[in-house]
């Protein structure tokens, strides 16, 4: 490791990023690097420039990757190589407000179901029931099932925050007899390599590994949805919200800071698309 990554990730330490985080920046930056094929404090200010006018033109990508670019190449400039750039406040990538796609219970069911492999189908049914996201189910642990309170802890979330989440009565029986089939000393979904070791604590499932599979068995289900596995995690949401769960509980099961975030689930559920819907109907009767 050359003496600037170490000193970036340093820098992104004491800013408190997460693993994942500081991987997904360093990438960034050796992106950067490779485009010019030189380092990356050799690089000037114009070169800058024509790197984002390069991702937004040519190779044309989307918002959220030029927010992650611009959030890497401002922190390596700005803390690390102490530059001051303008050009580094003048990026403003496009605002975009999608609303995500949204299962309903039978065609999460029918995905679930299509699931092949035992392991994945269970962490996969476990992130739908309690509306994780993609590695906090898989990384839960045996210890984080609190059966006598009915809730998952889950620990170091989005923002190194923990919460816990309700845990339905079937979900627990499900854990409980998938368990039954490994019985790792630790992960509730360890990865199907060394389920035949029971004492070896090993590692869990993987993220692509269930991005995989959830992909084999939504194509298997012929569902033609732009689905995938934290679509789960928006289905759970407007479900709760169409059997009457409150906004506010539905946020702290997520996990989400705002209600804002939350909100958007609103514009998603059944009784939603009735209050056009039904009037539609009777206004279109006949023609």
């Amino acid at each position: 490791m050359t003496p600037l990554r170490q000193r970036m990730i340093e820098d992104m330490q004491l800013q408190g990023l997460s693993a994942r985080t500081q991987e997904t920046y360093v990438a960034a930056v050796r992106r950067l690097s490779e485009y010019f094929h030189r380092k990356p404090d050799k690089l000037t200010e114009e070169d800058l420039r024509k790197y984002f006018l390069y991702l937004i033109n040519e190779k044309e990508v989307g918002p959220a990757t030029i927010t992650i670019a611009l959030c890497a190449i401002k922190l390596f400039y700005e803390r690390t190589l102490q530059r001051q750039w303008p050009t580094l406040h003048f990026v403003r990538p496009a605002y975009e407000k999608k609303l995500p796609a949204v299962l309903s219970r039978e065609e999460v069911r029918r995905i679930l179901a299509a699931v092949k492999i035992p392991v994945y189908r269970a962490c996969l049914t476990t992130i739908y029931a309690c509306g994780l996201r993609l590695l906090e189910g898989a990384r839960l642990q045996v210890p984080d099932v609190d059966s006598a309170r009915m809730v998952l802890h889950i620990h170091d979330g989005k923002g190194k925050k923990d919460r816990y989440v309700a845990l339905p009565e079937s979900t627990l029986k499900m854990l409980r007899s998938h368990w039954r089939t490994h019985r790792s000393p630790l992960w509730l979904f360890p990865s199907p390599a060394i389920q035949q070791n029971a004492t070896s604590s090993g590692a869990p499932v993987t993220g692509s590994s269930l991005h995989r599979a959830f992909g084999k068995a939504l194509q298997a289900s012929h569902i033609s949805k732009r689905a995938h596995v934290h679509t789960l995690r928006h289905s759970y949401a407007t479900h709760l919200l169409e059997a009457g769960v409150n906004l506010r509980i539905i946020q702290a099961n997520l996990g989400h800071n705002s209600p804002r975030t939350t909100e958007i689930y609103t514009h998603l559920t059944k009784e939603v698309r009735a209050t056009l819907t039904n009037p539609l109907n009777q206004l279109m009767e006949g023609l």
